[in-house]
């Protein structure tokens, strides 16, 4: 699968990607631990909100600003990025917690559905970037991906709604649940860690489409 060519600095920014999700992940546990992004029940979830939104104005900003990270993501395998994925499957969590009166099901069924369909489909995209490493610039593997991300986006929305803000929608049962450890770690880490993913995946297809790379659909 072509990409950028790994430069001098390669193992030093892969280095610090590391530790910079794991500190990442660090933050979020003693966040999530100390109760910070609880909130009382019809009070906007600003602080998951936050959780979410920053991390991925920093990956954005970094990837315009820092050429080296520019170069890591851009030189990522599509196959890995893709195949992590995979582990979306987990959605079904939310709809197991959705049986046990635990969330809503205004955020269960379409964050645990939504999750499902990508985590089922991820193995078969990666197989056709295998087979046919031009899948990576063609439109089906652009779509997928935005599916993907629109998944993500329809989760956060839906999981706002469900916090209580929506009187008389979300009932009694709210996505309180998911703004304390373990959950928190969902929306505090995994969905922009996913969205990232989502997004590395379409700037490599985006510059294979430009440069002309043959893509088969």
């Amino acid at each position: 699968m072509r990409s950028l060519q790994p430069t001098g600095n390669r193992p030093s920014v892969t280095l610090v990607v590391a530790a910079a999700l794991a500190i990442w992940l660090a933050f979020v546990v003693l966040l999530g631990a100390g109760g910070a992004f609880v909130r009382p029940p019809g009070a906007p979830p600003l602080p998951i909100l936050i959780g979410v939104s920053a991390p991925l104005i920093a990956f954005l900003a970094a990837f315009r600003v820092v050429r080296a990270f520019r170069g890591f993501v851009l030189a990522i395998d599509l196959r890995l990025v893709t195949g992590i994925q995979a582990w979306r499957f987990a959605g079904f969590g939310f709809l197991a917690l959705y049986a046990h009166g635990l969330l809503p099901g205004l955020f269960a069924w379409p964050a645990g559905l939504g999750d499902i369909a990508i985590g089922i489909t991820a193995p078969c995209v990666v197989l056709a970037l295998i087979r046919r490493p031009g899948f990576a610039a063609s439109q089906p593997f652009v779509v997928w991906n935005l599916l993907g991300v629109l998944d993500l986006v329809v989760a956060l929305g839906t999981g706002v709604l469900g916090s209580g803000i929506a009187v008389g929608l979300a009932g009694e049962v709210t996505t309180g649940p998911m703004a304390r450890l373990p959950l928190v770690l969902i929306p505090g880490y995994l969905v922009p860690f996913f969205i990232m993913l989502h997004l590395a995946a379409l700037f490599q297809a985006r510059r294979l489409a430009t440069s002309g790379y043959p893509s088969v659909a």
